[in-house]
């Protein structure tokens, strides 16, 4: 009995371990020597959308509504060879776990930048931004609710 008490605990583990969030990734890298390391809370958030008179923009485009709707932000950013490796297969295994879906990929003369989002036909509940050269890796993780057609129309109007 003991034995199976113990499988169950292991098996127990195991999964917890797995079903990781950009909050686990931040956590589990923010302390690490040659990682630089930013959080934004839902406090900020929150915040920003008290201030009635925002407007946020970028190249003319109105980015307040999206900003408002986030919970939270971490960023994390490395040169540390080791650390690169370990946040890019972090990040990896992160986004193909949660089944983020691939929204976007560019590459150019050994750099990668790959944007994921999760969610539904109404909303995103997240964006992933991973972006990765030979030396330098950064990972930034959005979390919040954000109404996917807004958030599509934004970023179709910074794209132009």
């Amino acid at each position: 009995m003991k034995k199976i008490a113990l499988i169950l605990a292991v098996i127990a583990l195991s999964v917890s371990a797995l079903a990781q969030d950009g909050k686990s990734i931040y956590n589990k890298y923010s302390n690490e020597e040659g990682v630089s390391a930013v959080y934004i809370s839902p406090a900020m958030f929150k915040l920003i959308g008290k201030i009635p008179e925002i407007k946020v923009e970028e190249d003319g485009v109105d980015l307040s509504p999206i900003i408002q709707s986030l919970t939270g932000m971490y960023i994390l950013s490395s040169d540390n060879p080791k650390m690169c490796a370990q946040l890019r297969d972090e990040a990896s295994k992160f986004v193909k776990s949660k089944k983020y879906e691939l929204l976007m990929e560019a590459k150019e003369a050994g750099e990668a930048v790959k944007m994921y989002t999760i969610g539904n036909d109404k909303t995103v509940n997240g964006l992933v931004l991973l972006a990765s050269e030979k030396d330098e890796v950064s990972f930034i993780c959005l979390d919040g609710k954000m109404d996917r057609k807004q958030f599509e129309e934004t970023l179709a109007a910074m794209a132009k």
